[in-house]
């Protein structure tokens, strides 16, 4: 028999899925798990795929033809460097692994560089779309080796995600890109999400709708500008009922969970230097969602306003999510094209737009125009500065400012809305308040300051 042609370790939901998706395009696949339980039940529940078991790393690798492809779908963090540290015996020069997980960047950059000096070919790759994706086709990110990727191309391009005809896959940049991308992806994903919700709560709580009416509401967006994923499937969750014929959405307990990945993005942001204030806004809601019996407390003790305004109308609560979901890719794609600039990874945006669009939990109608800005534009340094999406904003903008208002005064909080609405009408700023935030640095630290009239560096004894 010849050996496989690709090889996975670690099947839990995503590996599980992804080695059957590699199996079903017409490539044999070597699988691994370290209990043997989850190897059997893969073999046993799927006999029409060319799925071969391995029970111990070494017969693993003896399956696999040269050069080894290796995909790593286990636990970011140790659990990577412990697979790779058992494996780097076994392999030769030339061999490659993949690490499919969603490990930190900085991480996969070590790894790339070490491997690098043993002679193996790293890739870190991003895989964005659940368990659903992982099966049927993904958006796919892989970055390191560009010589592992070109020999791993036909494979990953064939189960990944498609758009328009487009794999949803491309080569992303060296060392952690790869991962680099997905982090962000998965900021703008906090940030999509905290917006829908935002949407939800003022439909409900100001205007007062049932849950079944907006299900509706969000099914006739999903058929214009603000088609994308997240919008279909809030739809398909807002109608779905228990067993006892109540709405099932209104039941789940409001404390949001993550796994990190918004939290790096964050937090990066700040060693960076760049501002996603919606990105950083959402990790914190679902933090403050964490503060439940606290929440209850306050909600009888602090007084907000007398009572709602009732007075918006679903077709400014429309134009106000779709003006704050482009500032918040605007907000992530700044992201990538400065750390871009600070890696040296020459990250091509509108490929980047283009894997979004399929496979991924953010893919959504308007990335083809991200794509064609970014194309355009190649230069391009904020999306707002876009003609299409700056005559949106120009166009939306009073009706996004009405609904940012009324639930200030009606005491709904909006984050995720006002953030974006700030961040937008600071970047438009010619002339911003922080005059004044380095002259007081100047007043009580002597970090000095620069003149608009003049060159050089000053410093001004303030209180003589």
């Amino acid at each position: 028999m010849e050996k496989a042609k690709v090889g996975v370790i670690g099947l839990a939901v995503m590996g599980k899925n992804l080695a059957l998706n590699i199996a079903e395009h017409g490539f044999s696949v070597a699988v691994y798990n370290r209990s043997e339980g989850r190897t059997q039940e893969l073999i046993e529940e799927n006999k029409e795929y060319d799925v071969r078991p391995a029970y111990s790393i070494v017969e693993f690798v003896e399956m696999l033809e040269l050069p080894r492809k290796i995909i790593l779908m286990v636990q970011a963090g140790n659990a990577v460097d412990q697979t790779i540290e058992q494996l780097l015996p076994l392999l030769a020069k030339g061999d490659i692994i993949m690490d499919g997980g969603n490990s930190y960047y900085l991480d996969t950059q070590k790894r790339y560089e070490t491997l690098a000096e043993k002679k193996i070919r790293f890739l870190g790759t991003g895989i964005s779309g659940g368990e659903d994706g992982a099966r049927k086709g993904p958006a796919i990110m892989p970055g390191g080796s560009e010589e592992a990727y070109e020999i791993m191309r036909p494979i990953l391009t064939a189960i990944a995600a498609t758009a328009e005809g487009e794999a949803c896959c491309n080569y992303i940049g060296n060392g952690g890109a790869g991962h680099f991308v997905k982090m962000v992806h998965n900021g703008i994903e906090y940030a999509d999400m905290q917006l829908i919700a935002e949407a939800y709560h003022l439909m409900k709580e100001n205007v007062g709708l049932s849950t079944g009416v907006i299900a509706e509401i969000f099914e006739e967006w999903n058929q214009g500008e603000l088609k994308s994923y997240l919008i279909e499937i809030t739809a398909d969750i807002l109608k779905k009922r228990d067993e006892e014929g109540e709405y099932l959405v209104e039941k789940i307990l409001d404390v949001a969970g993550q796994k990190g990945t918004g939290k790096w993005t964050g937090q990066i942001s700040l060693e960076l230097g760049i501002p996603i204030p919606s990105i950083t806004a959402a990790v914190y809601e679902r933090y403050l969602s964490s503060y439940k019996e606290e929440r209850i407390v306050a909600s009888s003790r602090l007084q907000g306003p007398p009572g709602n305004q009732g007075t918006l109308s679903m077709e400014q609560i429309r134009k106000a999510l779709y003006t704050s979901k482009i500032c918040i890719y605007a907000q992530g794609f700044d992201m990538l094209q400065s750390a871009s600039r600070q890696y040296g990874w020459d990250l091509q945006l509108d490929e980047i737009a283009k894997i979004f669009r399929g496979g991924c939990i953010i893919r959504a109608q308007f990335l083809n125009q991200i794509a064609e800005a970014f194309s355009i534009d190649k230069e391009l340094r904020n999306l707002l500065l876009d003609p299409f999406f700056g005559k949106i904003m120009k166009a939306y903008q009073n009706d996004w400012r009405s609904v940012v208002a009324d639930s200030i005064l009606s005491g709904t909080a909006v984050p995720a809305f006002s953030s974006a609405i700030a961040y937008f009408d600071s970047y438009r700023t010619s002339k911003m308040p922080t005059n004044l935030i380095q002259a007081q640095r100047d007043y009580f630290g002597a970090h000095t300051y620069k003149r608009e009239d003049m060159d050089g560096i000053f410093h001004t004894i303030w209180n003589e």
